[in-house]
């Protein structure tokens, strides 16, 4: 009885000893067993046991993207500007054996390389381009930072500036620049679009003036158009007036009718002055001979189509006689006694066409 109670304590203890060394790696962790104080192996996610006092878990690991928000850190920039600036670093260990043994402290490591490197970066920039390239800084310092940490088992995924503090009396000289910049951007604008605004006005009164000279142009033309039509309707009126006059071949004594109302009208302007053609005493014998058909009435015309003489009116009738059968032209005989031959026969051939002339007033 005694070595049975006995027997069940040793398998109880022995069941507690192996339930106690089974361990279960969660997902995303690994564990790195050493055997004796040496490195054995490293445990992945799944269920492993280890041996009594043979190994031990030297360290367990996630293998998840960590975060580092690092304090900030005070640099100079190459004009000589301190500033404070903190960084965020995005890393994941790839190699447990490595991030166990290759650095004591690799958090401590990190933020003192990422220090040192942003110092050596923002130390050669500007101010200005420390504001303005924080892509191009986080680059560098992601680059470096991922070289020197292979071998401690870490990747770095991301660095990140996450504050740039400078100086009080930087930051108002900065908002006194950001508030001129944008002063002089609102005049630039300002001055450009009055500018836009004065040359639309003036193409607008550019157009205006072209339209209106080609308004005034398109007007001149239409009236010359209109003028020079009426020129030829009324030369062509002209013409076939001429051309029906031949046709009917008129005889001298309507010529000389004609010719006798052209030179009332000519007698009823303004004129002060008027040459009378050689070809008057014709025409005052074609008066009495129009007398004598109108009034009279049986005088016989036979006597009448002799040919006045040059020197004055056919002795057949009187002056007075010729003046109350012409009201319109009075004493024709008187002014074709009087008046001398001035013209010529070239004047006498156009005055019967029509054409008499003011010679002035």
């Amino acid at each position: 009885m005694p070595a049975i109670v006995a027997f069940g304590i040793i398998f109880g203890i022995i069941i507690l000893v192996i339930v106690a060394n089974i361990k279960v790696v969660p997902q995303a962790n690994a564990f790195v067993i050493e055997r004796f104080g040496a490195y054995y192996a490293t445990w992945h996610t799944g269920i492993h046991v280890k041996v009594p006092f043979m190994d031990r878990i030297a360290k367990r690991i996630s293998l998840k993207e960590q975060v580092v928000d690092f304090e900030p850190q005070s640099v100079i920039t190459r004009d000589n500007v301190s500033m404070q600036i903190d960084t965020v670093v995005y890393f994941q260990v790839t190699d447990s054996k490595l991030y166990t043994y290759g650095v004591e402290h690799p958090i401590m490591a990190i933020e003192t390389l990422c220090a040192t490197t942003l110092r050596n970066i923002i130390g050669e920039l500007e101010l200005d381009n420390t504001l303005t390239s924080r892509d191009k800084i986080n680059d560098r310092i992601r680059e470096i930072l991922d070289e020197a940490t292979d071998a401690w088992g870490i990747k770095v995924k991301r660095v990140e500036l996450k504050n740039i503090l400078p100086p009080r009396e930087i930051q108002v000289a900065m908002e006194k620049q950001m508030k001129a910049e944008r002063e002089r951007r609102a005049r630039i604008l300002d001055a450009e679009g009055e500018k836009t605004s004065q040359i639309l006005v003036a193409e607008g009164h550019k157009e205006a003036a072209i339209l209106r000279a080609e308004a005034v142009k398109e007007t001149k033309i239409r009236e010359a158009q209109g003028e020079a039509e009426a020129i030829i309707a009324v030369q062509s009126a002209y013409a076939d007036s001429l051309r029906m006059l031949n046709e009917a071949a008129p005889s001298d004594k309507v010529i000389a009718l004609k010719s006798l109302e052209t030179f009332s009208q000519v007698a009823d302007g303004r004129a002060t002055k008027i040459i009378i053609p050689s070809e008057l005493q014709s025409m005052a014998g074609l008066a009495t001979t129009l007398k004598e058909l109108v009034i009279d009435g049986n005088v016989d015309t036979s006597s009448k189509k002799t040919a006045p003489k040059a020197g004055g009116m056919p002795k057949a009738q009187k002056p007075a006689a010729q003046n109350s059968a012409l009201p319109n032209i009075p004493n024709v005989p008187n002014i074709s006694n009087n008046m001398p031959n001035v013209i010529g026969t070239g004047y006498a051939d156009q005055y019967q066409g029509g054409a008499a002339q003011n010679m002035g007033r």
